[in-house]
């Protein structure tokens, strides 16, 4: 389980998040919605340690990991997926994975297979470079590759920004599988309907505020929008 407590953070004078309590259970998606600008973002890059809080606290299974450092919250369980499909352009898609996997050490080879049976397309583009993949593939690549450390918290930044429909409805799909084998997933997004699909919980983040929450589903997709209209 990933607690974020009363969390507080910005960048130089400017504070962009203030007081944002969300907790991610095992076996669950909580996405966090909102506007561009509205502190989705800096409040990953603070759950997996890229930013220190100004204040507040971040649990990783009850343990405050708030000072620990991004390599060691890996350690203890948490991935995380930026935005923009990153991976190693000039290695190929297999090299991308073996990177992570020969650190991961004996478990590294069955976490590779794991996660290419969550996105069998990968199977057929693995000796191309990633460089030349197109969003999707990239993006699908970069989840398995995080998988492949072992995660018990994924935290996914903008997972379907750029993707043609038919692959966000695959990652969408893995998410959902992903949680249901117990895997606990913090989703930024700003696809509602993909968000709440997969979620089963969500808050909506305004100004660094969460401003409303509430229990996942597609039929909160009115309720949701509305919230955002605000």
């Amino acid at each position: 389980m990933l607690q974020l407590c009363g969390v507080h953070v910005g960048y130089g004078r400017t504070e962009v998040v203030r007081g944002v309590d969300v907790e991610v259970p095992d076996g669950q998606v909580v996405a966090v919605l909102g506007h561009n600008g509205a502190g989705k973002t800096t409040l990953l890059r603070a759950a997996v340690g890229l930013l220190p809080l100004r204040s507040g606290a971040v649990l990783i299974d009850g343990d405050d990991v708030t000072r620990a450092r991004p390599h060691q919250r890996v350690r203890r369980g948490l991935a995380y997926v930026p935005q923009g499909q990153q991976s190693f352009g000039q290695l190929t898609a297999r090299e991308n994975l073996l990177l992570v996997a020969d650190v991961a050490g004996a478990a590294g080879s069955r976490r590779v297979d794991e996660a290419l049976d969550l996105f069998p397309a990968l199977r057929e583009v693995l000796s191309r470079r990633a460089g030349l993949l197109s969003g999707g593939q990239r993006q699908q690549l970069a989840i398995a590759r995080a998988l492949v450390t072992g995660p018990r918290v994924m935290v996914l930044d903008e997972p379907t920004e750029g993707i043609q429909p038919s692959v966000v409805a695959e990652i969408e799909g893995a998410v959902v599988q992903l949680a249901a084998d117990g895997l606990g997933v913090l989703l930024v997004e700003q696809h509602v309907g993909f968000a709440l699909g997969a979620a089963s919980r969500y808050h909506v983040l305004e100004s660094g505020r969460v401003t409303a929450t509430g229990a996942g589903g597609a039929e909160q997709q009115d309720v949701v929008r509305a919230a955002m209209a605000l």
